[in-house]
């Protein structure tokens, strides 16, 4: 089934009264899945129960997590891999850098093979509305 886009206009970023604007495609969401669905659709093609399904996505959820915070690259096979990633504020000096200079954190997620072999084959249409 093709993504549906809409399109929208920006501005230039950083350009007081947003400059010159241009029209782009975003992509549109045109539902969601919830946890409940994944696991039944999972149960349907595999031997495992829902509740086991359910028990091992919730522990994968309080491990990953763990093993991110320990520095860890968390590696998933086709899925892809989960790491931390840090910003901070820039210094002079190699010694004015510390702890205090980091900014924020966040989880970046980097897709594997099956996720490449998607975004390769995606297939687009302009959102209807309905």
């Amino acid at each position: 089934m093709p993504i549906s886009y809409n399109i929208i206009e920006r501005g230039e970023p950083g350009v007081a009264g947003g400059g010159e604007t241009k029209f782009y495609a975003s992509a549109k969401s045109t539902g969601e899945t919830n946890i409940n669905q994944l696991i039944k659709r999972i149960e349907k093609i595999s031997t495992v129960s829902g509740a086991d399904i359910r028990g091992v996505l919730y522990a994968l959820l309080d491990v990953v997590p763990e093993e991110m915070a320990d520095g860890n690259i968390v590696r998933m096979g086709d899925l892809g891999s989960f790491r931390v990633s840090i910003s901070s504020e820039g210094h002079a000096t190699e010694d004015e850098v510390t702890s205090n200079s980091i900014t924020e954190g966040r989880v970046i997620f980097s897709p594997g093979d099956k996720f490449d072999r998607m975004l390769n084959n995606l297939s687009f249409q302009p959102y209807n509305g309905a």
